[in-house]
């Protein structure tokens, strides 16, 4: 397996709006605050000093250690599907899922005492949005024949992954944190109709991150290789920065799911980093 060698001199990426400054040091700086010289003769050969709102956080890029530099004003965390319908004991079994759940708490904090907006992103159908699912769709979350969106689950949960309802609420404690967070004005609900919360313009997801100017997005959630993956690959087809933080991101998938979207994220669509890291670059910030 092939490893990106550390450069020799800085290296620009992109164009004029929209572009990264890989230096020597490892510093992959994607703020898009600082282009190279043009002018032939200054000679740059370190990053600029750290802004306020700007933070270094540790990543793996394509099999080497590496770090990036991120602007909390444009940068999102990306939660998806953390609800009580994927995570809930008494809805399925999934400990990987809820092991998430503390990194992912804590990773919160961090990022959002910081600035970064906090973008809990869940299924939320409407009645309208029911009649125009796609067959694919629909069949995918049937099981044995029955039940599906918008049917009835029993007791105290209501109608399957419709808004409003107890299964579409986030888990746990993760809903007073967003609670918390709407209070604050730091976190934001993020209704989706597909996997992927960016399958087409002008979802709610898409027009959030253009109406704030949001380029740099951090990862987390489940399912890993199904609604996670899904998202953060038309992420990468639609020019943000993608983040994956692995130890906040899980699946019920057998060996393998998480394994292949861990590495293609730090390999093929952006960068890898763990909840320590972010919480350390936040610390070190301080």
């Amino acid at each position: 397996m092939t490893t990106r060698p550390p450069i020799e001199t800085p290296i620009e990426y992109g164009n004029a709006s929209s572009f990264w400054v890989e230096y020597p040091s490892g510093l992959v700086d994607l703020t898009r605050t600082a282009h190279l010289p043009t002018d032939g003769t200054t000679t740059v050969t370190d990053p600029p000093p750290l802004s306020p709102g700007q933070l270094d956080v540790a990543v793996d890029s394509q099999g080497q250690r590496r770090s990036v530099r991120i602007n909390a004003a444009t940068s999102a965390y990306v939660i998806i599907d953390m609800q009580n319908y994927f995570l809930h004991p008494e809805i399925r079994d999934h400990p990987t899922g809820l092991a998430c759940v503390g990194p992912l708490a804590r990773t919160v904090a961090s990022l959002r005492a910081h600035g970064v907006k906090i973008l809990w992103t869940n299924w939320g159908l409407t009645d309208a949005e029911l009649a125009t699912l796609p067959p694919a769709l629909v069949r995918g979350f049937t099981k044995g024949g029955g039940g599906g969106f918008g049917s009835e689950m029993g007791g105290k949960w209501g109608r399957l992954l419709m808004r409003g309802e107890a299964n579409a609420e986030l888990y746990g404690p993760l809903q007073e944190l967003y609670v918390q967070g709407k209070a604050a004005g730091t976190d934001a609900w993020i209704h989706k109709n597909r996997m992927s919360a960016l399958w087409e313009d002008r979802t709610d997801l898409d027009s959030y991150l253009k109406e704030n100017g949001i380029t740099t997005l951090l990862f987390a959630g489940v399912n890993a290789d199904q609604c996670v993956l899904g998202t953060m690959v038309d992420a990468y087809f639609r020019g943000y920065d993608v983040i994956l933080v692995s130890d906040t991101t899980a699946t019920t998938s057998p060996t393998g799911g998480l394994e292949n979207v861990v590495h293609n994220a730090g390999r093929s669509y952006g960068f890898l980093t763990d909840s320590e890291r972010v919480n350390s670059a936040v610390s070190t910030k301080k």
